[in-house]
């Protein structure tokens, strides 16, 4: 039964999420793709997998535990304040720290999970912002 409410949420969801995509105005300078593209096929690719499940659910589904649960709040919680600090930390410590606290939950030790979240963040600044020339969230540092 919950895989059926998860994939009939999962669904409506994507319904939400193309309707969203499809409300994004196009600039006359777009590319021949345009804007809408990348989210109306993720919409797709969650409608398609959420109604597999809502048609074929599992038959004995394995809930993780309470601590898991909470683990896995934590981490959307972490995630929604990287999109609400994205702007004013600017993209460089925002995924750093975001990086750093996930690297520790998946099992890293504090200082690998620190050097994982810097790498992670100054690598991906150098690839979108330096090389590819994309704009990312500037912090109080410019960066």
């Amino acid at each position: 039964m919950s895989d059926r409410i998860f994939g009939v949420f999962g669904v409506l969801l994507a319904i939400g999420f193309a309707i969203a995509a499809l409300q994004i105005e196009e600039s006359f300078l777009s590319d021949a793709v345009g804007p809408k593209a990348f989210p109306l096929i993720i919409a797709a690719i969650l409608g398609l997998s959420s109604a597999v499940i809502a048609l074929k659910p599992d038959a004995a589904p394995h809930w993780p535990s309470l601590a898991r649960l909470a683990e896995l709040a934590a981490a959307a919680v972490v995630m929604l304040l990287y999109a609400r600090l994205l702007p004013e930390l600017g993209f460089v410590f925002a995924t750093a720290l975001a990086a750093a606290y996930l690297s520790w939950r998946l099992g890293n030790a504090v200082l690998m999970a620190i050097a994982t979240g810097i790498g992670t963040s100054v690598g991906i600044y150098v690839i979108f912002h330096l090389v590819l020339g994309l704009s990312l969230a500037r912090g109080p540092f410019g960066f």
